[in-house]
């Protein structure tokens, strides 16, 4: 009987991995920002990161795009960010180097932002300020 109840087991875990559906993806964990859900499209740069400073990049960009920031905080999920550090990010043609060309991204203490900027060139992109983990994706727009 014992011997039985052994192949029973092993032929119902092998008939559970063939062939049906394929298993649902696994849940984001909580707090995870709904800006870095979506994979990335085609021409668009997708930033994460945990601490700052970073220097992410460098990045070649062409044109006219969306940049959008989020962070978030995994161990609380409401949190209110206005009373936080402000997120500061940047452009720079240097890694972590601030110059008269470099571009302002972002500079406030929200949750999430986005802005359009004409961009040319390569370009690091540089988190000098806040306490979160966060999101930048830069998202190309047709004229």
């Amino acid at each position: 009987m014992p011997r039985l109840c052994a192949v029973v087991l092993i032929v119902a875990a092998w008939a559970a991995g063939c062939g049906g559906d394929a298993p649902a993806p696994p849940a984001l964990p909580a707090g995870d920002p709904a800006l870095a859900r979506k994979s990335p499209a085609e021409g668009e740069v997708l930033i994460r990161g945990d601490l700052s400073p970073a220097s992410h990049g460098p990045y070649r960009f062409s044109g006219l795009y969306t940049v959008s920031f989020e962070q978030y905080a995994p161990e609380d999920p409401e949190l209110d960010f206005t009373q936080q550090t402000s997120f500061v990010a940047t452009l720079n043609t240097e890694a972590e180097f601030e110059r008269r060309d470099s571009i302002r991204l972002f500079q406030t203490s929200r949750r999430t932002r986005r802005k359009r900027f004409e961009l040319e060139g390569r370009y690091f992109v540089d988190v000098s300020f806040g306490d979160f983990p966060y999101v930048i994706r830069f998202t190309p727009r047709r004229r």
